[in-house]
């Protein structure tokens, strides 16, 4: 099941349990989607590490709102943001500790040194590439790459 077809089924599931916060989240959440899925010049349709983004987007949305709220004494309104923030980001993959990721970085790098080959800076992007498909959207990419360099230097 995808992640855009679990959604689907968990609204429909907020919609028979009566639970109004979640099932209005999780439909601005699917009008985001297919809004984005419609936006171009060919209709495409969304795979799950681009609905990932999505949700991820959206969740930090609502929790910079939140803090906008909370600096204007509105405690109620960020508690609501919070709420969906908390909705959205059940979807999301289990994030990685700062540990998990130098061990992924450590293993790329063997990886490419195994044939030989010395790593240098310059070939920074033969190690990223990977890590971020492995690390894909459950940790900073700004941090991964500051690992990655800590490793090349």
């Amino acid at each position: 099941m995808t992640l855009k077809e679990q959604l689907q089924s968990d609204m429909k599931t907020h919609m028979k349990a009566g639970d109004r916060t979640a099932l209005m989240t999780v439909r601005n959440v699917l009008g985001e989607i297919e809004t984005r899925e419609k936006s171009g010049k060919t209709p495409v349709d969304l795979d799950d590490a681009q609905v990932i983004a999505l949700l991820q987007k959206e969740a930090a949305k609502r929790r910079d709102t939140a803090g906008i709220y909370l600096e204007a004494g509105e405690t109620e309104r960020a508690a609501a943001e919070i709420a969906e923030a908390g909705i959205i980001e059940a979807y999301l993959p289990a994030p990685l500790t700062a540990a998990d990721v130098e061990a992924i970085v450590d293993e790329t790098v063997a990886e490419l040194t195994a044939d030989g080959t010395e790593l240098t800076m310059r070939q920074m992007g033969a190690v990223m590439k990977p890590v971020t498909a492995k690390v894909a959207g459950r940790f900073d990419g700004k941090a991964v790459s500051e690992i990655v360099r800590s490793r090349l230097a």
